[in-house]
């Protein structure tokens, strides 16, 4: 499969651009049909996409005619652009930089869904783009690198001169299955392998590929700590997660979302390594306590803004430790947990911790905020925050609820970090 890429005069590296921490309207340099700054009418607006940035702390929107972007404490629509000529049905952000990756949808004409745009808010222009043979499946960015998925192959690109690094093959991936590492001292890319239920952990850093074989069904979902030492994955019969070391493999924990088949659609570690959070086709949220630990890191540290997170250099496969927490619950289990090896493997998993039942029958994305919250963003236009007891568990708390956009009809596409 082969890629065409062209770029514009000026490209920056990531670390010198503005941002998007507050609402801007730039002057336009861009031609008629490029992204216009302004706030038009909703009525026939449908959303295509939702995806959080690097951090989480705040979520990009594409929409039949542009893309917006949504800070989330506190919860406010920071910017947007229009077009005239279509919508967008990828929108990645880079942190809160004005860099973002944009593939049209919907009824885009100027921008197909087999080219990838580089999109320099700032400067109001293109300043690179990636056109292929077939449908771009996802695209994620880091301050290091452009990865580019299609259905059987990752593209992975140099930021700054927009070079080809890496081609990695993969199983079919009409998902778009990929996650990137945000540390400055760790790249970890994971993907779907070559095999059925595998997946390929690339520590770019270290020269290493590692192959996880996870599940024995195919790979629905994933996601990566923001220093990529931990792998969550579930599989397409959506019961079970686990979590893997992403140096050796090891498998670390498994917890067990429930006993009917389900479509899990987002995963979500938190900063602190100490939950797990998992949203699905059910309609209900769950928390897990994870009992895995990166040695050095404080547990009660916030996540990291801008600037990305800073890895301890002691953190290595040697680091990864099993942990009882001493400070919050356990997952639930069965009171005949201890026939293990007996009864039927259900009998001594790990169940949810606590819970969140959504009333809307749609696609949500999760993601952990400050202070033992949980928000969730929905396809059909709606933003929740949740809370949860870290020691108590149960049945989580709705402290937030927002509409930003009224949508008569379900979008198709989500991301995760």
């Amino acid at each position: 499969m082969s890629s065409q890429v062209s770029t514009s005069r000026g490209l920056l590296p990531p670390g010198k651009l503005g941002t998007f921490e507050s609402p801007h309207v730039w002057p336009l340099s861009a031609p008629t049909g490029q992204p216009e700054a302004g706030r038009g009418d909703d009525q026939d607006v449908r959303l295509l996409s939702v995806a959080w940035n690097q951090d989480c702390g705040c979520f990009a929107a594409g929409t039949s005619n542009g893309f917006r972007i949504f800070n989330c404490e506190p919860f406010k629509e920071t910017f947007r652009r229009d077009l005239k000529s279509g919508g967008f049905g990828i929108v990645e952000m880079l942190f809160r930089c004005n860099i973002l990756a944009l593939v049209g949808g919907g009824s885009n004409v100027q921008y197909p869904p087999n080219k990838v745009m580089i999109w320099d808010d700032h400067q109001s222009r293109c300043i690179g783009e990636f056109a292929f043979r077939s449908d771009v499946r996802a695209v994620k960015l880091a301050k290091d690198y452009i990865v580019i998925v299609l259905e059987r192959k990752i593209y992975v690109y140099n930021f700054t001169d927009l070079k080809l690094l890496y081609q990695i093959d993969t199983l079919s991936n009409p998902k778009g299955l990929c996650c990137l590492s945000h540390h400055s001292n760790t790249s970890v890319l994971a993907c779907p392998g070559v095999h059925q239920g595998h997946v390929r952990v690339e520590h770019f850093g270290l020269k290493m590929t590692k192959t996880i074989p996870a599940h024995d069904s195919h790979i629905s979902c994933m996601a990566l700590t923001m220093d990529g030492l931990l792998l969550a994955t579930a599989s397409m019969k959506g019961t079970l997660i686990r979590i893997f070391n992403t140096m050796d493999g090891t498998r670390l924990q498994e917890v067990r979302r429930g006993l009917d088949k389900a479509e899990i659609y987002s995963i979500a570690l938190s900063p602190n390594v100490q939950w797990l959070a998992v949203s699905s086709d059910k309609g209900t949220v769950h928390i897990f306590s994870l009992r895995v630990r990166v040695a050095g890191e404080d547990a009660s540290n916030e996540k990291h803004t801008l600037e990305g997170p800073r890895m301890d250099h002691q953190n290595s496969s040697s680091s990864i430790d099993p942990l009882v927490q001493t400070n919050t619950g356990s997952n639930a289990s069965s009171s005949l947990s201890f026939m293990r090896g007996i009864l039927p493997k259900y009998f001594s998993s790990e169940w949810s911790f606590a819970q969140f039942h959504l009333p809307e029958v749609t696609r949500y994305i999760v993601a952990f905020g400050a202070q033992n919250t949980v928000m969730l963003v929905g396809l059909d236009g709606s933003f929740y925050r949740c809370s949860f007891d870290q020691v108590n568990g149960g049945q989580m708390l709705q402290k937030e609820y927002f509409r930003f956009l009224k949508s008569d009809s379900l979008p198709f596409r989500t991301s995760a970090t």
